[in-house]
């Protein structure tokens, strides 16, 4: 629809020779304006016309599990390190290991560096093939039960310092568990730091290095594919289970990061929202107009698919809505920012964009 205004100079210029004696100069002009209306409409729905991309789509990995750098390392421990609460903390034994956050990327970076076998422990965030079968030491809503964590006997926790409560804290301290905390953000600076740091913590430094170097540059590849778009698409990812839970992910909730990774324009920012996730009004989901919704698999699922996502009180009335550009993504690995984070990014721009991977 951008080349309306070239097509209606030559219109105007093949009717100008038999304009001084039929009077098609007003002719001229009606046909101007209705095409140069009809431009002007159709770029009102930027997610339409920005890529010429419409319609559902799903981000997908081919493999879901993240890819071990190598044959399991062996541990050089005792190892001592700084925990993210500010206590130095000696590490034993990485025989047993239990990784414990709300998006799943402590045990994705245990797996990535060779220790999967090692891993006895999971939170429902890690639900990634190769851990279905690991317990479950989290309930429903992702709290952590302490009994579950102590009859695993582990050697080792790995957590952060949202997930574990300040009282869950010195249950797990007075039982005499070995934990070690890290940093709750999830961001893109944050997802090569958070690899070294648990690799550190479970005495395998090298590997931890080089899963770091190969994530770093995976991210970086796949971010400068990424094609730049002007006006920028304003996205908004949402967090759905059935219709009586619809969120949208603000600052801090890492969807914020895949939205900038992605070139797009936040659509939490543009609603004045300040919290990670917060429940969305119509109003506020119609004044934000979203070109591109992304979701998680499940909870799209949840909704009843694309359809029954149309029928939230807003969806409807959003650029996005009206031309069903909904992107969804499995739930685990959407927001892990752990070892997979370049191939969520590649499979994402692919869904949104079109743009396939060199």
């Amino acid at each position: 629809m951008r080349s309306a205004r070239p097509g209606v100079s030559s219109v105007s210029a093949r009717w100008g020779h038999r304009a001084r004696s039929r009077g098609a100069r007003g002719l001229i002009a009606v046909l101007a304006l209705t095409l140069l209306a009809g431009a002007t409409a159709c770029g009102t729905d930027t997610g339409a016309t920005a890529t010429q991309q419409s319609g559902p789509a799903t981000a997908v990995l081919a493999n879901l599990d993240p890819v071990p750098i190598g044959p399991e390392p062996t541990p050089s421990l005792p190892t001592t390190v700084r925990s993210f609460d500010g206590t130095d903390v000696t590490v034993s034994s990485a025989d047993r290991i239990i990784a414990v956050d709300r998006s799943g990327s402590l045990a994705q970076v245990v797996w990535a560096l060779g220790l999967g076998p090692k891993l006895v422990g999971r939170s429902n965030s890690a639900s990634f093939p190769s851990v279905l079968q690991v317990p479950n030491v989290a309930g429903g809503n992702g709290s952590l039960n302490v009994e579950s964590v102590l009859a695993l006997r582990p050697t080792v926790f790995l957590t952060d310092t949202t997930t574990a409560t300040p009282a869950i804290r010195e249950q797990l301290r007075a039982a005499g568990v070995t934990v070690v905390y890290f940093d709750p953000k999830r961001t893109m600076d944050g997802v090569v730091p958070q690899i070294e740091a648990v690799a550190a913590a479970l005495g395998v430094p090298a590997a931890g290095q080089a899963l770091a170097d190969r994530t770093r540059d995976e991210v970086s590849a796949a971010s400068a594919a990424v094609p730049a778009q002007d006006p920028p698409l304003t996205m908004a990812m949402l967090y759905l289970r059935s219709t009586a839970i619809t969120m949208m992910a603000g600052p801090g909730s890492g969807g914020d990061a895949l939205i900038a990774a992605l070139h797009g324009r936040d659509a939490s920012a543009v609603a004045g929202l300040t919290e990670p996730f917060t429940a969305i009004t119509s109003e506020a989901m119609i004044g934000a107009a979203p070109d591109v919704l992304i979701v998680m698999t499940d909870g799209l699922k949840s909704v009843g698919g694309v359809d029954g996502l149309e029928k939230v009180p807003g969806i409807a009335q959003t650029p996005a809505g009206r031309n069903k550009r909904v992107i969804d993504m499995s739930d685990a690995v959407l927001l892990s920012f752990g070892p997979n984070t370049g191939r969520v990014i590649q499979a994402l721009n692919e869904a949104v964009y079109g743009t396939k991977p060199a």
